[in-house]
């Protein structure tokens, strides 16, 4: 008789980390029996995980100072994002110039995590080409969760589809692929809002209330015209984050769609994340106005 599978302990912690319940992933690392029979591989994913979830509640120098130059390449890749957000323009030129020294590397360059890395990276710097030339060959559902969102950004929603179909066909019901079917329903619109909206709902009855959970079943309320419920579920997740960037983002779209000013949540924006897009639409529409009344004048 054939021995019992050995336990996935890290199940519930990659599906916390999906649905951005960043602190649940921290705390359930600790809780990981000590003698817990993990593999190198296990532990350096268990790790990846735990300083990916730092990283994402802005505790950027804590995995840099903690990730050893002897550490494994995903590790180094997940300190290199660290550096990368963490800076100003000399430390963002450093980790990708590091990032791509890991990717030209025949013995390492292929590792799913150093390859997610990058295309993150290359998704800030808005280089999507980039992005999906490390992350097109997939190989782990969060590179083709990443895929998809890569061809929504790139306005390929046709390309998101096929992404999609593949993870589908993969695992239909992975937390990833609930999450990318819900993304592309918010980009197809009409009919499909509805569909979103149920996707969030249930996974908001199977995991914690997330900044992530609750943007998203607000954007499906947003796009169904009911902003005052879609309101109340974005200051839960003010409540939750004060700096979340989608949120103080959706905030000011709801609160100009109700007449009310958004003077504050842009201002908040624009304090923690200077470099969104909605700041930048923003300022590139007031420098517009200004050129056009001088113009005018």
């Amino acid at each position: 008789m054939a021995g019992a599978a050995a336990p996935d302990h890290l199940f519930g912690l990659r599906n916390s980390f999906y649905v951005g319940a960043y602190q649940a992933v921290i705390t359930g690392v600790q809780a990981i029996p000590p003698h817990a029979p993990l593999s190198p591989d296990v532990l350096t994913e268990r790790d990846s995980l735990l300083y990916r979830s730092y990283i994402a509640i802005g505790s950027h120098q804590l995995v840099i100072d903690e990730i050893g130059p002897g550490a494994a390449t995903p590790l180094q890749a997940v300190k290199l994002l660290a550096v990368y957000l963490s800076g100003g323009a000399g430390g963002k030129e450093s980790a990708i110039r590091k990032l791509n020294e890991l990717l030209a590397d025949d013995a390492v360059g292929s590792n799913p995590i150093l390859r997610l890395v990058a295309g993150t990276v290359l998704m800030h710097e808005r280089d999507y080409a980039g992005a999906l030339k490390h992350t097109s060959s997939g190989g782990t559902m969060e590179l083709l969760a990443m895929n998809v969102q890569i061809c929504l950004q790139m306005h390929r929603s046709d390309h998101a589809e096929k992404q999609l179909r593949i993870m589908q066909q993969l695992d239909e019901d992975h937390t990833l692929t609930q999450l990318a079917n819900a993304w592309v329903d918010l980009v197809m619109g009409g009919s499909k809002i509805q569909e979103a909206h149920l996707i969030f709902q249930d996974l908001s009855e199977k995991y914690p209330a997330t900044c992530l959970i609750l943007n998203g079943k607000a954007l499906c309320l947003m796009h169904m015209g009911n902003f005052e419920d879609a309101e109340g579920l974005l200051l839960e997740s003010l409540n939750k984050d004060a700096k979340d960037a989608e949120t103080l983002a959706n905030l000011v779209v709801c609160s100009l769609n109700l007449g009310k000013s958004a003077s504050r949540y842009l201002n908040q924006l624009k304090l923690a994340h200077p470099d969104h897009m909605l700041v930048k639409r923003m300022s590139s529409a007031e420098d517009s106005f200004d050129r056009a009344c001088q113009a005018i004048s």
